[in-house]
């Protein structure tokens, strides 16, 4: 079916649109399971309720969280949801996505063991989650898409023709080295371990929307010991997990929020239909699943395209500078089952999922019924937190998201955050976030 913008009046609008696309999406009024606690080695969160890692980019200088990014945790801790996946943080200065994106090293990790502790208190004072939520630090780097002065400073895996056009790379641009990349390896390993110093129970080793560790996965034509074969291409990802897991032990969860396919014609994409790129093939996917399986990685955040490129594809929406070629209930279901398939291949990982947002306030019914059917394990919400802060505590506590609360997939968030300011919901939170729209998105100002 053709692109058309949310206009559901009611649960049977949504259902019949199912039917009548043959979708099968398994939407269910049971969301008292979403209360369901999840154990996650020796962790256990509160409900199946997980908060997706939404940049805001209003970090300081110096890589610590800021005001309004402390404002946006004790808000997203009060909402009870069992467990926080935080925000990129990068290893190093270099692979910084904007000067404000949040950065760990030595100097700070206690202005990140406060906002730690902050979140635990606060969820524990307003939810009455006693433990409070299980937090993943979601460790990055940028690698193309690094600004760390707020200009273009890319750091290839290697030349893409279809990600190069959107920033026009000379094609003698150099891509970062094989010795390169080993010495990052080593700088995940130590950001891990400063993140389990500022009280995180986990790291993110994040491969996911084209950063370097997930451009990795597509280097068919690198050289090196990092691309050409599976082998060189998932070298990066799974040394790091190597390392991190002989450093910290089994007790401490090593997580990925992982790209399962990236929606670029191969063989520039990852996960993608070698005949048809609009088609996802998850062979390597799954091959890459077992290996970190195999490795004790059991909590997976599941995601696919890229916001620089086709970003319908990792977010639905109805409005977001472009009009895609399908409706947008068809990139819901390309989500969910996407996740599904790998939730049913691997029953022991506990996967995030993605992709409810879209439908607003029907969206827990939807998050129930993959819940309920075992297609994933949390139900993973982003771009919802922004807007909604407090729309776990409504489906915990009354079964329901408030329509005029819900996220309305506008993507003035995203726009905030290419624009290279501090993003957030301009309709929800206007007091915060519209003037900074109209500096930075209307007016066309730079942030630096």
């Amino acid at each position: 079916m053709p692109f058309k913008k949310f206009s559901y009046l009611s649960l049977e609008d949504c259902l019949d649109e199912n039917r009548n696309m043959a979708l099968d999406l398994p939407f269910s009024q049971n969301t008292a399971i979403l209360k369901r606690p999840v154990d996650i080695g020796k962790y256990r969160t509160s409900n199946s309720i997980a908060i997706h890692p939404m940049e805001g980019s209003d970090g300081n200088g110096d890589g610590s969280p800021g005001e309004l990014t402390q404002r946006r945790y004790r808000r997203f801790a009060g909402s009870g949801a069992g467990l926080i996946w935080f925000e990129a943080v990068a290893v190093v200065p270099e692979g910084r996505a904007s000067p404000r994106q949040l950065w760990i090293r030595p100097q700070n990790v206690a202005a990140f063991r406060e906002l730690r502790e902050s979140i635990r208190e606060v969820a524990i004072t307003q939810s009455g989650d006693g433990n409070g939520p299980v937090c993943i630090m979601q460790l990055t780097h940028s690698g193309r898409f690094s600004k760390p002065e707020g200009k273009p400073a890319p750091i290839l895996a290697y030349h893409n023709p279809y990600l190069n056009r959107k920033i026009n790379l000379d094609p003698d641009y150099p891509a970062i080295t094989d010795d390169e990349l080993e010495r990052l390896e080593e700088k995940f390993e130590e950001a891990a371990i400063m993140a389990r110093d500022a009280g995180f129970d986990g790291v993110d080793v994040k491969c996911c929307h084209r950063y370097l560790n997930c451009e990795l996965l597509s280097a068919y034509h690198r050289e090196g010991r990092y691309g050409g074969s599976f082998e060189g291409r998932t070298r990066f990802l799974l040394n790091v997990v190597d390392r991190i897991r002989s450093r910290l032990g089994n007790d401490f969860i090593v997580a990925t929020r992982l790209n399962i396919y990236d929606g670029i014609p191969y063989p520039y994409g990852w996960g993608v239909d070698r005949e048809d790129y609009r088609r996802y093939d998850l062979a390597e996917v799954m091959k890459l699943v077992a290996l970190l399986n195999a490795r004790e990685v059991k909590l997976i955040n599941i995601t696919m395209g890229t916001p620089y490129y086709n970003p319908h594809v990792n977010r639905p929406y109805d409005n977001g500078g472009y009009i895609p070629d399908e409706h947008p209930l068809n990139g819901v279901a390309r989500l969910i089952k996407g996740t599904s398939e790998v939730q049913k291949a691997f029953p022991d990982i506990k996967t995030v999922g993605t992709g409810y947002s879209w439908l607003r306030q029907f969206a827990p019914y939807l998050a129930a019924g993959c819940v309920e059917e075992g297609w994933v394990t949390f139900a993973g919400f982003g771009r919802e937190a922004f807007a909604y802060p407090e729309f776990a505590k409504d489906i915990l506590v009354n079964g329901v998201m408030e329509e005029k609360k819900c996220c309305i997939s506008c993507s003035k968030c995203s726009d905030i955050l290419r624009a290279g300011a501090t993003a957030g919901c301009v309709v929800r939170d206007a007091r915060v976030y519209a003037p900074v729209y109209a500096q930075y998105c209307v007016r066309g100002e730079n942030q630096t």
